[in-house]
């Protein structure tokens, strides 16, 4: 089934337009990656799956019924962890999860079950009595996945969730999804940090300017890309015949410890290896790059600042 569809999903706030008709599916039970720049209109979309906003246009549909308005029984599918914390912080993790448990109909022993469970998914079973402002970023941002998943959601949107977080508590949300994805929920994770995509999704959609720019699993978006990206070859062992010779491969540019070669339409990489054995290089001299999800974002985003 597709747990999510969008047709020509639009959205403007005054003149700027967020969403210009956007289009996507995301199969149920998978853990779909929406990738791209600050202002490529993420939040918004996943605020308007959550009723936060309502779309200009365009149509919606949640696990194959259509959503129209502000419908309770919608938003008892999802679970929903903004960018921004959304926590009470003079509350205790217990009272936090408490008082989001019964605003999703919890009460009883279904609300006790419900806290203690998400407790231990956040791994704070030991905090459950310490007032949230007491807590490191990272423990506020599992904590905050734990509210979004009390009442046992269908579907679950993250909006950014590691911003700010250590690695450790960021490797625990990565284990944290991944769980629940194999547990059969269906995640849809925002993120403009590639290794983040690369990582936890099985499609990734690159967005950008309200629109889906690429939409595949990791191996068909790189497709797009030449096999190699980058040779590098470390200086000591290049001198100028064999920089020249190097040349002839494509653009070559110096850095700390190596010359990058960035390789020219052709470039076959069995006549670059035919080349370094001819010249007796070792293998250990070589290093030979692929190409990243970096490198299509860059080129279908644009590499200018956005601020």
């Amino acid at each position: 089934m597709i747990a999510l569809a969008a047709h020509d999903l639009r959205k403007s706030f005054g003149t700027v337009q967020a969403l210009a008709g956007l289009d996507l599916e995301v199969d149920e039970g998978s853990l779909f990656g929406l990738l791209g720049p600050n202002g490529a209109g993420k939040s918004t979309f996943m605020n308007i799956v959550c009723g936060l906003h309502r779309p200009d246009g365009g149509e919606l549909s949640l696990f194959g019924r259509p959503v129209n308005g502000d419908d309770p029984a919608r938003k008892l599918e999802l679970g929903f962890v903004p960018q921004h914390i959304a926590l009470y912080r003079e509350f205790t993790a217990e009272a936090n999860l408490a008082l989001f448990g019964r605003l999703y109909g919890l009460s009883g022993s279904a609300l006790s079950k419900g806290v203690d469970a998400a407790l231990d998914l956040a791994r704070l079973k030991d905090r459950r009595g310490d007032p949230v402002k007491d807590f490191s970023g990272g423990m506020m941002r599992r904590l905050n996945i734990a509210v979004a998943l009390i009442h046992g959601p269908r579907l679950l949107l993250c909006d950014e969730p590691t911003v700010g977080v250590d690695p450790q508590s960021r490797n625990a949300i990565f284990d944290t999804l991944q769980d629940l994805k194999a547990g059969g929920m269906t995640v849809i994770y925002s993120t403009h940090y590639m290794e983040e995509a690369e990582r936890l999704c099985d499609r990734i959609a690159i967005i950008d300017q309200g629109r889906i720019l690429r939409l595949d699993d990791l191996d068909g978006l790189l497709e797009e890309l030449p096999p190699v990206n980058t040779v590098r070859v470390r200086k000591a062992v290049l001198d100028a015949e064999r920089t020249a010779a190097l040349e002839g491969f494509g653009e070559v540019r110096q850095e700390t410890r190596t010359m990058a070669l960035r390789p020219r339409d052709g470039f076959r990489l069995s006549a670059f290896y035919a080349w370094a054995e001819g010249e007796g290089l070792d293998p250990r001299d070589v290093q030979v790059e692929r190409p990243t999800l970096e490198n299509l974002f860059l080129r279908l985003t644009g590499r200018e600042l956005r601020e």
